[in-house]
């Protein structure tokens, strides 16, 4: 068996986008199914754990992609030539974003007895790749981030099978009855009653991509109003904002799950409403539509949840368009904050009415 190593070096979303590509890997060649070690970095994890079609997770911190960077030292770059040589790693497909180099790996796992890389790059890249896909010759370069790293995975002649549709797609989900109040005579995940649920998830890694506190805390008592329950999600460190979001009739959910489990919750809601973050994605991975507000300081045709119904609400062309910025450059951060509780809230009945969505969007609307 093909011991094939894919790396995607970032966090949970971008992990999961990778999905679809280490499917078409796994599928190997010659019908013969590849055994796939994804190397991933400590943020990225939890995400992994998730993936169909991964047989092994190595975790390296990358220097060039981590932030905070760690520092690059002999210690940790052999750690991983190591690590990656005992695996017997036969050849590997990095993943990368377009504004990301593929070439510090590739110089590790060539280091590391790998014989053949496949990789998009910009750069010239001599010795250190055998396929190298050139943005904007060999691809597109604004297409969905799935569609990006099915790409790559085609250059080096690996492709989804026939029967799948190439979603993103998550396995091993929890039972979480106990915090969603589910119906445990219904099979898990389904909305049954009258009193469907939709989740909340308030935080984000990165602030310019958040909408304010008592903007979502507002949108919590209008769906309450309109006859929805509303689960309210976080992490650990997010406590605090879950429960000024939940206020006393939300349920507040912060910090009780973790990502396997968030996915579970997902799964079951009628429709999620977060930012542009990693939750976006997998409540994408679990099909169950997402109003996303989303903050255009990367682009939405890259970094939308992909191929599931969807709301795409915030200025995409405000000042901060394709900053890249992780802080708000523009006073008042209006790309998000000028989105009303109300525009909200209408979101969330046009996806739940059937009506009004849309999926990975080829055009942006502006809302």
């Amino acid at each position: 068996m093909k011991r094939v190593l894919v790396a995607r070096l970032d966090s949970v979303g971008d992990v999961l986008l990778a999905g679809p590509a280490i499917r078409a890997i796994k599928a190997g060649r010659s019908g013969q199914q590849a055994h796939v070690t994804l190397l991933c970095g400590h943020t990225g994890a939890a995400a992994a754990e998730l993936l169909p079609g991964v047989d092994r997770i190595l975790i390296w911190d990358s220097p060039w992609i981590v932030d905070p960077a760690p520092p690059v030292t002999h210690e940790t770059v052999n750690e991983l030539e190591k690590r990656v040589r005992d695996a017997g790693i036969d050849e590997a497909v990095i993943l990368t974003s377009f504004h990301q180099s593929p070439l510090p790996l590739a110089l590790i796992l060539r280091l590391a007895g790998v014989e053949h890389i496949t990789a998009a790059s910009v750069d010239y890249a001599g010795s250190l790749l055998d396929v190298r896909l050139k943005p904007g010759e060999d691809f597109l370069e604004d297409q969905p981030e799935a569609e990006r790293a099915l790409c790559i995975a085609a250059a080096a002649n690996f492709y989804l099978p026939e029967h799948d549709d190439g979603r993103l797609a998550v396995h091993n989900l929890p039972d979480v009855a106990h915090l969603t109040g589910s119906d445990p005579d219904h099979e898990f995940g389904a909305n049954t009653g009258d009193n469907p649920y939709v989740v909340i998830h308030p935080g984000a890694a990165v602030p310019a991509r958040t909408w304010p506190a008592l903007h979502h805390k507002a949108a919590v008592e209008l769906l309450i109003a309109a006859g929805y329950k509303v689960l309210v999600t976080g992490g650990p460190n997010e406590k605090g904002l879950t429960a000024t979001v939940a206020g006393p009739d939300g349920v507040d959910l912060g910090g009780r799950t973790d990502l396997a489990g968030l996915g579970s919750i997902l799964k079951g809601a009628v429709a999620v409403v977060t930012g542009n973050t990693g939750p976006a994605h997998l409540a994408a991975a679990v099909g169950t539509p997402v109003v996303c507000l989303f903050s255009p300081v990367v682009p939405a045709i890259r970094w939308a949840p992909y191929k599931v119904p969807l709301e795409l609400l915030g200025n995409q062309f405000a000042p901060c368009r394709g900053s890249r910025s992780r802080t708000c450059p523009v006073p008042g951060h209006p790309c998000l904050t000028n989105v009303s509780p109300d525009e909200v809230v209408a979101a969330v009945v046009r996806l739940t009415s059937g009506i009004g969505s849309l999926e990975t969007p080829r055009k942006v609307r502006n809302r």
